[in-house]
């Protein structure tokens, strides 16, 4: 069901000359989403978890709020040359009283691996209402525990040590413990990975949780996280200033350049309890 790396024959150049060898790189394939036979939305992304990363996708897009809102998920058309199927389409079926997406968003929902939100008509389209608030959760995290979760992420990046070409997202309880890792080419897709594992687990909301993400912070993650509830988000490079914005609309805690055993508090800094178990 798609491949996670692909091996290609390339040419290394070197002080010692050429050397013709073969490298391993991350796989990147499209995958379309439809809704009741509808499409929805083509991402590119790394095969493997697709029911998760569809969930999770409905789930930040407000679409779906539970698990229970979506009756199936199928792979569907899409043959390769030979007439196999390239489970490149999956197709969720709402559950009866779901209202479908609203197509008043006016969204071209085609999203690249390193955007999730291009094509919005408008900023405020973006802006989606949670469900979920994380600006009540009172959860505190010592800032020892937030220093140690970029390590602890990286070590579950196994794809990554093979290919060097994958986004990862992790999502931790206050303790530093972690739930669930996920990888993929798109930083986007590898946390709609995890929300849909969180979703499909029935940890919607998840309060009192961390999302690490092993690059920068943007809008979209940001948006992600306040829309399944996480009331902290921190990643190993910078915010955006719409995603601190966000994130301080959202009452959540946002953390950036966390590395070593320093970082920049952003928002919310009152989660950070030197005093945290």
């Amino acid at each position: 069901m798609g491949r996670v790396t692909v091996r290609r024959s390339v040419v290394k150049l070197s002080p010692n000359g050429r050397q013709r060898r073969s490298d391993v790189l991350a796989a990147e394939e499209p995958l379309e989403l439809r809704v009741d036979g509808k499409s929805l939305a083509v991402t590119m992304r790394t095969p493997g978890h697709d029911v998760e990363l569809a969930h999770g996708f409905l789930l930040t897009e407000g679409v779906i709020g539970d698990k229970e809102d979506v009756s199936t998920a199928r792979y569907c058309d899409g043959v390769d040359d030979s007439g196999r199927n390239t489970y490149n389409v999956l197709d969720l079926a709402l559950a009866p009283g779901v209202p479908p997406p609203d197509t008043g968003l006016e969204r071209n929902f085609y999203t690249t691996s390193s955007c999730g939100v291009c094509g919005k008509a408008a900023l405020d389209a973006v802006r989606l209402k949670t469900r979920h608030s994380p600006a009540g959760d009172p959860t505190t995290v010592s800032p020892t525990v937030l220093t140690g979760l970029p390590d602890t992420l990286r070590e579950a990046q196994r794809v990554f040590d093979s290919t060097g070409g994958l986004h990862a997202a992790g999502l931790f309880r206050a303790d530093g413990s972690m739930l669930v890792g996920r990888e993929d080419v798109g930083r986007h897709n590898a946390v709609d990975k995890v929300m849909g594992w969180a979703l499909l687990n029935d940890h919607i909301p998840l309060t009192g949780t961390v999302l690490m993400v092993s690059g920068r912070a943007s809008f979209e993650l940001v948006q992600k996280a306040a829309m399944a509830g996480v009331p902290m988000l921190a990643a190993v490079s910078a915010p955006s200033s719409l995603a601190v914005e966000l994130a301080d609309e959202s009452g959540m805690t946002l953390i950036g350049f966390l590395r070593g055993d320093s970082m920049n508090v952003y928002t919310g800094i009152e989660r950070l309890d030197d005093h945290a178990e």
